[in-house]
């Protein structure tokens, strides 16, 4: 790791734990297609320092405006505070459509690890906003039952949710037809977010006639971020197309 990398874990280690809004620009002066991105974390930090900065500063390479979402975590982490901040997010990054010169007809929502959980169930819930062109999730977690994250499970409902609230952010049990078209990958050496949380998702997705699309790369384990110099670089330039086939 770098200095310039070790320095940015460290400050976002310590940053504030509230919602804040991170815009990666290009000023050219032309409108762009956009991302929202909600790095992982396990709901008890968010580590833009991986799954945040590196894709917003790609995307920008790629011709795309980027927005990093820092969420509530740790002790802030109860739902529905991370998504309250998300939908804040869109809300205001739409808010400011025009002096961002944004291409709002083709923006995308992009989720880690509990990011991937959090964007994933998002789209379950919030109808009354814009609906994404194509959600890219990275090794997510997806259930709140059997094959959860416990760590992100017990930062986001406790240590003994209900029956209802584990079905309620549960997200392959939520999908419906107008679900927005998903990208998926994830690693077979994962330990820390079972692979057959995006296998679920993506039996839901296909049930529901839903586009998908997942990528599994053997020997890659968690939190590889955009995996350079492994089997699993492609991943990015994959994700962009499909975002890109939804248009």
């Amino acid at each position: 790791m770098s200095f310039s990398e070790m320095l940015q874990r460290l400050c976002d280690f310590h940053r504030p734990n509230r919602y804040a809004l991170r815009p990666y620009l290009i000023n050219d002066g032309k409108k762009h297609p956009f991302a929202v991105i909600c790095p992982g974390g396990g709901y008890g930090e968010v580590c833009s320092f991986v799954e945040g900065k590196p894709y917003a500063k790609e995307l920008n390479r790629l011709g795309c405006h980027a927005f990093v979402v820092y969420y509530r975590v740790k002790d802030k982490a109860a739902y529905p505070n991370p998504h309250e901040d998300l939908k804040r997010a869109v809300e205001e990054i739409f808010s400011r459509e025009e002096e961002w010169m944004l291409d709002t007809g083709s923006w995308s929502m992009w989720g880690s690890s509990a990011g991937g959980h959090l964007v994933a169930s998002y789209c379950t819930e919030n109808r009354d906003t814009p609906k994404p062109t194509a959600i890219i999730l990275v090794y997510p977690v997806i259930t709140m039952g059997e094959y959860t994250h416990k760590g992100s499970r017990d930062n986001l409902l406790g240590k003994n949710p209900s029956e209802e609230m584990i079905k309620r952010l549960s997200v392959e049990k939520n999908i419906s037809p107008d679900y927005p078209p998903a990208f998926i990958w994830y690693g077979t050496a994962d330990d820390t977010v079972a692979p057959v949380n995006t296998k679920m998702l993506a039996e839901a997705l296909k049930e529901y006639s839903v586009p998908c699309k997942t990528e599994e790369y053997e020997g890659i384990g968690h939190g590889a971020g955009l995996a350079r110099g492994t089997v699993a670089e492609g991943w990015f330039r994959s994700a962009v197309d499909f975002w890109k086939e939804q248009r």
